[in-house]
């Protein structure tokens, strides 16, 4: 079992930075594939990025390839999501989720574990 909480979220203006945190519970942090998701109002859940367990190999949405980066810190069971060069279509609740697995990462039923969600909101 693997409980997951995230922070970091805000108001922020377009071209801002924010950087998201999610920590989770558990001894056996190291061995999960860990991914962040958003979901904009009246829109489906959709992929960001995502790291894997065992050699923290990246994947990234098209749409923040180049400004988003995720990372992670197994030493305090934590990945991060820095945002750079925000955009107002960025706007969306931001979802951390963790996997046993380390394959189908831009899939959201791949993950077992899901957070509660942070707000990232971008204003002109």
């Amino acid at each position: 079992q693997v409980q997951l909480v995230e922070s970091g979220g805000g108001l922020v203006q377009a071209g801002d930075s924010l950087r998201l945190s999610c920590a989770a519970s558990g001894r056996t942090f190291s061995s999960y594939a860990m991914g962040w998701f958003r979901q904009a109002p009246g829109k489906e859940r959709e992929f960001v990025a995502a790291i894997i367990n065992i050699g923290g190999s990246t994947y990234y949405a098209d749409s923040v390839k180049g400004r988003f980066t995720i990372s992670r810190d197994n030493a305090k069971n934590t990945v991060y999501l820095q945002m750079n060069s925000l955009k107002l279509e960025d706007t969306a609740v931001y979802y951390c989720a963790a996997s046993p697995r380390d394959r189908r990462m831009r899939i959201a039923s791949a993950y077992d574990y899901w957070g509660q969600g942070t707000q990232v909101t971008v204003s002109s």
